[in-house]
């Protein structure tokens, strides 16, 4: 009697609580039905989808799971995800949500969720718009406009390579030296490195004079045809040589030297 006791408490307790999770799951499902990824099969989780087939053959759901991770008692993360999209209509409008509207549209998604769904659209808005234009640098007004008001602030002379691209569009702008110009400093070796770096179809040469008259010197001169012979010897277009100046007195302030007709 004694031996039987305590086995027929533990058969009464188990029952009781067998009896209790069956009205739980009867009355409250989501409290009990814990789905989760990872009891989906392999194949039908969008991570390992992904990994094995491309991000690009997921569902608009499967994209949104990878980024929600969880979900909550009684759905994961792809459900917590159809869930966000039908009460959304679709991607279109969940971009145009807020972290907290986000949250407001499916149970599940907490505040750091809601601000990386945000961001990630953010993001997929900003390279829609895509990236604006680089300036053209076809003509010397163009290009002084471009350089020639910070130069002209320098009070020593900055000898700088525009890299351009086929439709002379600005590729970027390096500063080979700063100081006064000489050949040493011109090399042409440091100049057009820049420009197989960069791959870049042609470059224009620039330093101001911080006297503000833009004549060239005679060293300007001789640098410029020394650039101008290497650029024929390694294939790559030299468009002009601009110096900047100032436009007292009226005077145009750039000088080009492919205007000059010398290059």
């Amino acid at each position: 009697m004694l031996m039987t006791q305590p086995w027929g408490l533990l058969l009464l307790l188990i029952q009781i609580r067998f009896d209790w999770l069956a009205n739980l799951a009867k009355y409250y499902p989501h409290l009990v039905d814990t789905k989760r990824m990872r009891e989906m099969p392999q194949d039908e989780r969008p991570r390992e989808k992904a990994e094995r087939f491309g991000i690009e053959i997921l569902s608009d759901a499967e994209l949104l799971a990878i980024f929600i991770r969880t979900g909550l008692p009684g759905k994961n993360a792809l459900d917590v995800a159809r869930d966000l999209l039908t009460s959304c209509g679709g991607f279109e409008s969940i971009s145009r949500c807020s972290p907290k509207e986000i949250r407001s549209h499916a149970k599940g998604i907490g505040t750091a969720k809601s601000i990386e769904l945000a961001a990630a659209f953010e993001i997929g808005k900003r390279l829609a718009r895509g990236k604006p234009l680089a300036p053209l640098m076809d003509t010397p007004e163009r290009i002084y406009s471009t350089f020639g008001s910070e130069m002209m602030s320098l009070r020593q002379e900055s000898l700088r390579v525009l890299l351009l691209d086929t439709k002379l569009r600005l590729i970027r702008s390096e500063e080979i030296s700063r100081g006064s110009l000489n050949e040493c400093l011109a090399h042409p070796r440091e100049i057009f490195r820049h420009a197989y770096i960069h791959c870049a179809y042609g470059i224009v040469i620039v330093h101001n004079h911080p006297s503000g008259d833009p004549t060239p010197s005679s060293a300007d001169l001789r640098i410029t045809r020394t650039l101008s012979q290497a650029a024929t010897l390694l294939q790559i277009t030299l468009l002009d040589h601009v110096i900047m100046g100032s436009p007292d007195g009226g005077r145009v302030p750039y000088y080009s030297f492919r205007e000059a007709g010398i290059l």
